[in-house]
């Protein structure tokens, strides 16, 4: 059985990590496998969204602790420790640094550790009501190894970040969306209809301006409000070449929905 399936229809490809019966904890050959999927989902411009979720019931339970005691008992130094996180766990974000993109994750079950780290990388993130997110590296005196410490304070703010690093409680559905750290809670359900109509509407709409906005939010995030003005008059010039902003303008002067073509 495959550990990570990736399937594309429709312009929207879905990841779906398949370790059920193992919390779908990560392992080496799940995380090549996951970089493998971004890479493609980058290279190819029939997809224009991506969707991330997990098999079974348990979103993802992150690094695999089982492995990670073995590791430690037979003298796995620290150094090994932090490189094997820099070759295998940090490609997934740093790939996805490269997608421009959107990247919506479905957290269908409970997400912990590294595992709710992953989710915080979407740049939308739908809950199922029995969805659970815990930032539990702290229960087995470990540090947030996967971004978590940079992410999370952006989200929720750093008081809250930090009551959820140095506590490791679970934090339910419903409470995850008060704080922002999902968009919305749907029935379990319901949770892949939802995300997967949310999905065709990024697929379906004007590419190009999509796939600029993402640029002009992460760009923004680390620049100066002039250069992010500055940026958005180049991304306007570029949108306002596209077939995509011709076919909407004319569509509204006409009063009809727009097709768009994603160029």
């Amino acid at each position: 059985m495959s550990e990570l399936l990736f399937e594309t229809a429709g312009g929207i490809a879905t990841i779906t990590l398949n370790r059920p019966d193992s919390g779908n904890a990560f392992t080496t050959e799940m995380l090549a496998a996951w970089e493998q999927a971004l890479r493609e989902c980058i290279r190819d411009d029939a997809i224009r969204a991506v969707v991330l979720t997990g098999a079974g019931r348990i979103f993802c339970s992150g690094g695999d602790v089982k492995r990670m005691a073995r590791n430690a008992a037979s003298g796995q130094s620290a150094w090994e420790r932090g490189q094997y996180l820099i070759d295998h766990v940090h490609r997934i974000p740093l790939t996805l640094q490269e997608l421009d993109k959107p990247y919506i994750v479905a957290v269908n079950g409970a997400a912990t550790g590294a595992g709710m780290d992953m989710a915080l990388m979407g740049d939308l993130r739908f809950a199922a009501q029995s969805a659970r997110f815990a930032e539990s590296y702290i229960k087995v005196g470990f540090v947030a190894g996967d971004g978590g410490a940079w992410m999370l304070p952006r989200l929720v703010g750093t008081p809250k970040a930090l009551e959820m690093l140095w506590l490791g409680d679970f934090v339910g559905a419903e409470e995850a969306e008060r704080i922002g750290l999902v968009n919305k809670v749907v029935a379990d359900d319901q949770l892949m209809a939802h995300t997967m109509s949310v999905a065709e509407r990024l697929a379906n709409g004007p590419t190009v301006a999509i796939r600029l906005m993402k640029r002009m939010v992460r760009q923004g995030a680390t620049s100066s409000f002039a250069d992010a003005l500055t940026f958005a008059a180049s991304a306007t010039g570029v949108v306002a070449g596209t077939e995509d902003y011709r076919e909407a303008t004319a569509a509204f002067a006409e009063k009809r929905k727009p097709v768009f073509k994603g160029r």
